[in-house]
Order: C-alpha cells, then structure tokens, then sequence
C-alpha cells in the first residue's frame, strides 16, 4: 500500500466517526445542562467531519484523473469522466433511497458534486479553486435573493415539500443539509489539493499551515463578531456561526481550513508509520467508509431505537454510544478486508457502474 493512500484511508476514517459523533449527538438531541462548555465543544465539530469527507472525494477524482490529465489523452480521460459520472448516478439514486431512513443523508449531494467534479477534471488548478469560491460565492448569493428557511421546522429539523419539484431542488442546490451551493465547493478544494505532491515534506507543511492558519482566522472572527457586531436579521444573524446551517462564509472557510490541517497531519502519520499494526484497523475503516456511513444508521441508531434510548439522552450517552459503535465498526472492518477486497456497499457500487 502506498504511503500516501494511508493516510489518505486514516483522514477518510477519522471523517467517518466523526461524522457517527455528531449524528448520534444530533439524533439524541443531547443535552450537556451541567457542561455547557462539553457540549460547546462538540457543536464545533458540526459539519467539520463531512466537510473533511467531501474534500477527501475530491483528492480522490484528481488521484482518479492523475494519468489521463497529465498524459493529455482526451479518450482515457473521457473513460474517466465516464466512469465518475456513473459512480455520482450510484450515489445520487442510493442516496434518495437512504433519504427515507436518514432525512441527513450526505450521499444524493455527494452525487451531484461529483458531477461538477467530473466537468472540472482537465480545469486548471486556479480555476478549480476559483470554481470553489464560486460555489461560496453563489450560496451568499441565493441567501440574499431567497429565503433560506423555506421548507424546514427548525424544531425537528423536517423539511417539507423535499418531494416536490421545487422543493427537491432548493434542498438539493441551496438550502437542504448539504446543499451543492457551497458544499462543491469542499470537492473543488479536494480536487486542487489531490494535484498538490502531498509527499513532499515542503508542500505537507504548507497544506497544513495554510489550514490551521484559515481554521484559526475563521474561528477568530466569528468569536470576535460574536461579542461584538451589531444585531442582524434573517439568515445574517447567523453570520458569526461556526455551524453548518446555514453554510455562511466563515464556517466554510473554517471547515475547509480544519480539514486541510487534519487530511495533512494524517498523510504524515502515514508516511512516518506506513505499516504500523496500529493504524492498519484505522486504513481499513477508511475504506470502508461508505458502508459503515450506512451502517451508523441502520445498525447503530437502528439498535438503539429498538432498546428506546435514542431520543432524549445526555450528550454523555451521546458520544458514549457513538464511541462504542466507531469501536465495534473499526473491529468490523478491519475483520472484513483482511478476508474482502472491498465493503459490502462499496463492492455493489464496483458491480453497478463497472
């Protein structure tokens, strides 16, 4: 196994049970009334593990793209382009099936980035990144021209009208939990750093500064505007929020910040201990990422509906149960791929789209 797929598979764990502890977190309305500053803290990772997800799916569509972009061979990379358009199809059609168990779900979304990805594969660096801020760029846009809480009940976060025509495509494009505006803007970013030689210890460290020091002055700045700028109106006065709902400005720059720093920090643990027996349960639940993202909910939260303890727990319980279920997951796969090849979902998407 190359150095570098390792810690691209320990970044794409890590995005994974991060993304069990806030949907646990989430499900279970988990109230911390003792320790506010715990719960704090948890809500800060709100949206950072999915945002590290996507940015990972779009390092893979450039590692994915490498030969046919750099060879100029318009026929493999059309083969490419082809290949990813059928794997977004996969996604988006799973997705809406998923949608009926999960209201959260991530995947139909992740389809359609993966389009855009695909359109963007013989861009130039600067216009991929350009594209990202474009995508950023177009979410402030729609958020001054439309009203960004149509459809939902804030209460018990149910969208209405998901269904219909119009409602399916603002949740898709605009105001849903992932929407395509800003959230392409992750896989954009993804796509730039997947051209970046990520195993020179010169480009690893300026990918990780150049993180920590977006992450840092995001978080600055919504501190600061949080105990200093006037009131506002509307979907405004969220503005100094480090949530994901809405994706305003500074929680995008601070979500890809955070993800840059962590996606190096891992691509250097894998260089520093490529084989280590440690990290190897890690890799594997990296790459079976996209079954145990179905499974936290099917099995994990399924589990609990059943015993009665989903609704109404303490944040304690919350990440407790998510920690356990990561736990049983990480077994679980490193289990299976010492046997398998591939996850059982991602071996159907193999079979689906060839």
């Amino acid at each position: 196994m190359k150095q570098r797929i390792v810690g691209f598979d320990l970044a794409r764990a890590l995005a994974v049970i991060g993304m069990v502890i806030v949907n646990f977190k989430v499900v279970m309305h988990a109230s911390a009334p003792d320790a506010p500053w715990w719960l704090a803290i948890f809500d800060a990772l709100d949206g950072r593990a999915s945002a590290l997800f996507v940015v990972l799916a779009g390092i893979g569509l450039s590692l994915l793209s490498k030969r046919a972009r750099e060879s100029g061979d318009v026929a493999a990379l059309r083969a490419v382009r082809s290949g990813i358009l059928k794997r977004a199809a996969f996604l988006f059609v799973a997705g809406l099936l998923y949608v009926q168990v999960w209201p959260a779900d991530i995947l139909h979304y992740y389809g359609a980035y993966m389009v855009i990805g695909a359109l963007a594969l013989s861009w130039r660096s600067g216009a991929v990144l350009a594209a990202a801020a474009a995508m950023l760029a177009g979410f402030v846009l729609l958020a001054a021209l439309f009203d960004y809480g149509a459809g939902w009940n804030w209460d018990t976060l149910a969208y209405a009208g998901f269904w219909t025509p119009t409602g399916f495509l603002r949740n898709l494009f605009f105001n849903g939990f992932h929407p395509v505006f800003p959230w392409a803007g992750f896989l954009l970013l993804g796509m730039a750093l997947g051209r970046v030689d990520l195993q020179s210890p010169k480009a690893l460290q300026r990918v990780f500064i150049g993180g920590l020091a977006m992450g840092v002055a995001a978080e600055s700045a919504m501190l600061i505007g949080a105990l200093f700028a006037a009131p506002a109106s509307g979907i405004w006065q969220h503005l100094w929020s480090s949530g994901p709902l809405p994706p305003l400005p500074l929680y995008w720059i601070a979500a890809a910040g955070d993800a840059m720093a962590v996606l190096a920090a891992c691509v250097w643990i894998g260089q520093r201990w490529p084989n280590a027996r440690l990290l190897t349960p890690l890799v594997h639940t990296g790459q079976l990422a996209l079954t145990l993202y179905i499974a936290h909910v099917v099995v994990g939260m399924g589990v609990l509906e059943a015993l009665g303890l989903l609704n109404g727990r303490t944040l304690a319980f919350a990440i407790d149960s998510a920690l356990v279920f990561s736990a049983v997951a990480i077994l679980c796969a490193h289990l299976w791929r010492r046997r398998f090849a591939l996850g059982p979902v991602e071996w159907l998407m193999r079979r689906c789209t060839g």
